[in-house]
């Protein structure tokens, strides 16, 4: 079965709105990732992996996790021109329907390249990689007008600095795309409150708990969403396995809502995948509550897979997971039964989504996902009396290259 486009934003498309929906930048790595390790390797010893898939990653993640939920992506970032790059370039563009107009191939630079070895759903990661050849600004120039752009807060290329200086995201903006940002962990352990001044010319801010409490010095993530509610239009802090919050002082609305119950076995790209949800349901102009079930069901979703952007869920992943939710919720107990109340609005949304939409992409390592138990609830966090996922025996999915 052929994959088909889904577009959630068909009906706020019109001829002179902008090209794409969302753009980025940042540093693309190639990802091997090796799951099923019994222990990770003792020196002078050799182990062996039951799995192993390779797909694009860094920035990768959150480009895929948006072109899967359908936004109009296109990515700006440095590609080698080894046969890491021209992987990674081609499975973004041709596989994903990633934009890569803006992103440009540096003769004799090596791609970055990450190996991730998961042993007893945690990981660890090797990298080597070297300093982009170019400034993103530099070759970005001018962005292609967008609805949305993502970023990562950092001292070091700081939103509204002094000097009238600009960077691509803030060129951007003034071309009408709103900024949401996330912030990166800090090694140092310093925590700057003046990172959180660059949130003046920003539309949303996304960190998780233990970030907003760092940079608010509030003790609790409520009181840090607070915090950060003074401070940007759209505040949401992320908590993990309890959940989000979020604060919408352009809609006046104020929603926690709990996460899905999983068992999860990798939790990365995670929080990609939650602002791509985020994002896509902002710019639907889904009521706050939504946004925010949506975002989390597609963090639940990639959680239980291994591997970054190969587990970044599709339209047909989530419509999967819808039915399976609805037909269990009457014979499912109070979970269940909760479970359907608080997606319900995902009524309005599935039936349109084709037949064949896009799923997230099979690899070697797919045969993993859907294991355990979690509370009565298999990890398709559908109820345990619902029909498991994996018995379509053909189910419709993009090509992967496999290892």
């Amino acid at each position: 079965m052929s994959v088909q486009a889904y577009d959630p934003l068909a009906g706020e498309r019109t001829p002179e709105g902008p090209q794409f929906d969302v753009f980025l930048a940042g540093t693309v790595f190639l990802d091997i990732i090796f799951t099923g390790l019994p222990a990770m390797p003792a020196a002078g010893t050799e182990i062996w992996a039951e799995g192993m898939g390779s797909c694009p990653g860094g920035i990768a993640n959150l480009a895929i996790a948006t072109s899967r939920l359908g936004l109009r992506t296109s990515l700006a970032a440095a590609f080698g021109d080894d046969d890491y790059g021209d992987f990674c370039w081609r499975t973004l563009e041709e596989q994903e329907s990633v934009d890569l107009s803006r992103s440009r191939r540096f003769e004799h630079w090596h791609s970055p390249v990450t190996v991730s070895m998961a042993v007893n759903r945690d990981r660890s990661m090797v990298t080597h990689g070297h300093p982009a050849p170019m400034p993103a600004s530099e070759m970005i120039g001018t962005p292609p007008r967008s609805r949305a752009v993502i970023v990562t807060l950092s001292p070091e290329e700081p939103l509204g600095s002094p000097g009238g200086s600009c960077n691509w995201a803030e060129l951007a903006h003034r071309d009408g795309a709103l900024i949401f940002a996330d912030v990166g962990w800090d090694p140092s352990g310093a925590w700057p409150g003046s990172v959180l001044d660059q949130l003046a010319v920003c539309h949303a801010f996304m960190p998780n708990a233990i970030e907003a409490m760092a940079y608010t010095g509030a003790e609790t993530p409520r009181d840090a969403l607070y915090a950060l509610a003074d401070k940007v239009p759209l505040a949401v802090v992320t908590d993990g396995a309890n959940g989000a919050m979020a604060i919408d002082s352009t809609t006046g609305e104020e929603a926690f809502v709990p996460a899905p119950r999983v068992t999860a076995l990798d939790p990365t790209g995670a929080g990609d995948v939650f602002g791509a949800g985020f994002v896509l349901g902002t710019l639907s102009r889904w009521p706050l509550a939504d946004r925010l079930a949506f975002a989390g069901v597609c963090a639940a979703l990639a959680v239980q897979q291994f591997g970054g952007s190969l587990a970044a869920p599709g339209w047909g992943d989530i419509a999967d997971w819808w039915h399976e939710v609805r037909a269990a919720a009457d014979r499912s107990g109070a979970y269940g039964s909760s479970l359907a109340r608080r997606y319900a609005f995902l009524d309005r949304l599935v039936p349109a989504v084709p037949v064949g939409a896009v799923r997230r992409a099979a690899a070697t390592i797919a045969r993993y996902a859907d294991v355990g138990m979690d509370g009565g609830m298999n990890t398709s966090m559908a109820p345990s009396s619902a029909p498991p996922r994996h018995e379509d025996p053909d189910p419709p999915r993009r090509p992967v290259q496999k290892e």
